[in-house]
Formats: structure tokens, C-alpha cells, sequence
């Protein structure tokens, strides 16, 4: 029988790795014409707005809430959009795929790594397809697009690498982002791409391309900049060499977004990524609760008494999780 804590000193790498992404601007027509893109460069918007938000004592004072809401609210902070006379964005990243899932980085109990690597590598035989899938399915709709996905005429997502004969086309808009799955050839291609990689067949690398219509000169989304120390500024965004940019983080944390697994997934109807404890932060909310969170359930699946009792989707989340990657150990402060 085995009866494991978690090692004090436990991590696992990332296994899917993308790049930051690029933006530029450019027309619909031009979506085959690799050469008529231009990089989209940030600028400074300054604004004289309203004020609409006042602490409780300003409220409950009139005199002062009609002394302030009187004064302008003075923004300036940094904005994106297309150029005058182009129509769509233009977002290329790489995505590359690393096998050794039940392997951890560093373990420091021999006894739970060799229990780890027959439970894992077990799985890895049956049940990675799965995640294969997913991961496939929210590089076809797009969901990486974020704000930039929203509202726009058409999307179109090209994926190509060395690994494919030909390069693969989905329109975004044939796969919800209500959905994980979906039974569709070009998916299944891609799908078995990345599950070549995850599982050490082949060391893919792929290039993403996202094609979105938004309109002529409309504002576009980089990744807006954590910015530590209050400034005179009050939005920060993203640029790599003077072009704007999303985050590797931000575009990863859409390509894991298939938690569909979760208690209350039938209230909300809407997968979220994969995260220890089902944490959301947008809605302020943890899905997972002490009892199918994501230690708890590696630690049941370990035990020899309770290993063929976890259901597969418990084992799917588990898996999942050590794709994403992270420090686990009960060490750590």
C-alpha cells in the first residue's frame, strides 16, 4: 500500500511553450500576402474624461460629490490600433511541444517519483489524446484572440510547421468557446501533432498565425504591463522591439482552457484553464474546492488503494496540470 505527502521540494517544467506574439496590421485581401503587413507600434492616448467612481465619504457628502464630480478625470496611458485603410489584425506566435509529462523536474522522494512515473506513463499510453484534442481545438477558434477575437468579421487561423505536410486553416468561428472538443479532420490533424510531441515521437515546433477583420483603423488589445510603481500613466502595454505584443503567459493560459471537468460546470457552461484550484480571477472565483483540487487528486491517484477509484476526468485535470507546469512541493513558503 502506498501512503504518500507530497515531496517538500516538487516542480514540473512546462510542456507547452509558446512565444510571445507579434501584431501587425494589414487588409482581408491580403491574408495570402506575406509582405503587405505592417507591425502595429503603440501610442499615447491623453483624455479629458468624466469621473464615475467615488469612495463611500464623498458619496455621502453632497457638496464634496458635486465638487468632484465637476473636476475632469485626466487619463493618459498607452493604446494600439490598425493602420488608416487596413482592416485586420495579424497575430503570429510559435508553439512548441515538449514530451517528459511523467517525469518531474526535480523530486526530491525517490520512493513518490517512482510511483509517479507508473502512474503517469500508464495514462500517457490511454488518456493523453484527450488533452491532445483540446489544446488543438483552442488553437483552431482562436481563443488565444482574447478582446481581440470579440466583435470581429471574420477570423482565420493557419498553423504550419516542418511537422505538417501542408499547412492547416480553421475558421474561428466553427468552434464555440463553449466547447472543448470538436469531431472535425483539421482539428484531428493538429491534434496529433502535438500529441506526437507530448508523448517524445516527434519534437514539433508550430507557427500560429490569427487573421482577425475588425475594421478600418479600430483598436487592437496587446497585453497590458503589471507596472509595480504608480506613475503619472495610467495603462501600461505590452511591445517586443517596438511592436505590440501579447504575453507568452496570456496566450497559454488560453490554449489550457479546457477545464470542463469542474463541479459547476453545468451552472456556467464555460471551460476555464487549468489551474490548481480552479482559480478565475476575472469573476474572483476558486472552482475547485480542498477535495478536487489538484494535489489532492494526484495524491489519491497515487495510492494504491484508490488509483483505479479516480475517473478519468479527475486523471485528465491531474495531467493537465503537470502539462501547465509549476511548483508543488509541501515545502514551499
Amino acid at each position: 500500500m502506498y501512503n504518500f505527502n507530497l515531496p517538500t521540494v516538487l516542480s514540473f517544467d512546462r510542456k507547452l511553450e509558446p512565444s510571445d506574439g507579434l501584431m501587425f496590421s494589414g487588409n482581408w485581401s491580403d491574408v495570402e500576402n506575406d509582405g503587405n503587413w505592417l507591425p502595429i507600434q503603440l501610442f499615447e492616448r491623453r483624455n479629458r474624461a468624466v469621473k464615475s467612481n467615488f469612495s463611500k465619504e464623498v458619496l455621502a457628502d453632497e457638496e464634496q460629490l458635486q465638487k468632484q464630480v465637476a473636476e475632469a478625470n485626466l487619463s493618459w496611458g498607452d493604446d494600439a490600433a490598425l493602420k488608416h485603410g487596413q482592416d485586420t489584425l495579424r497575430l503570429n506566435f510559435s508553439l512548441r511541444i515538449v514530451a517528459g509529462v511523467e517525469i518531474p523536474a526535480v523530486c526530491n522522494n525517490t520512493m513518490f517519483e517512482d510511483r509517479f512515473n507508473e502512474v503517469v506513463a500508464g495514462y500517457m499510453q490511454t488518456g493523453i489524446k484527450e488533452l491532445a484534442e483540446r489544446y488543438a481545438y483552442n488553437i483552431a477558434n482562436g481563443r488565444f484572440l482574447w478582446r481581440n477575437r470579440v466583435g470581429a468579421e471574420q477570423i482565420k487561423i493557419r498553423v504550419s510547421g516542418k511537422c505538417l505536410v501542408e499547412s492547416l486553416e480553421f475558421d474561428a468561428y466553427d468552434y464555440s468557446l463553449n466547447c472543448t472538443k470538436a469531431n472535425d479532420e483539421q482539428v484531428d490533424k493538429l491534434a496529433q501533432v502535438i500529441l506526437s510531441g507530448l508523448t517524445g515521437e516527434e519534437r514539433p515546433v508550430l507557427k500560429v498565425e490569427a487573421f482577425a477583420q475588425l475594421g478600418d483603423a479600430q483598436r487592437v488589445w496587446p497585453s497590458q504591463e503589471m507596472v509595480l510603481t504608480k506613475g503619472e500613466k495610467s495603462r501600461y502595454l505590452f511591445e517586443l522591439d517596438g511592436v505590440a505584443a501579447m504575453h507568452c503567459e496570456k496566450i497559454g493560459n488560453a490554449l489550457r482552457t479546457i477545464d470542463d471537468w469542474y463541479p459547476k460546470f453545468s451552472e456556467t457552461n464555460k471551460p476555464i484553464a487549468i489551474e490548481a484550484y480552479g482559480s478565475v480571477t476575472q469573476r474572483g472565483v476558486a472552482y475547485r474546492s480542498s477535495k478536487n483540487d489538484f494535489k489532492t487528486l494526484l495524491l489519491k491517484w497515487l495510492s494504491s488503494e484508490s488509483s483505479e477509484k479516480l475517473s478519468d476526468e479527475d486523471k485528465h485535470f491531474v495531467v493537465a496540470m503537470l502539462i501547465r507546469g509549476g511548483v508543488f512541493g509541501e515545502g514551499e513558503s
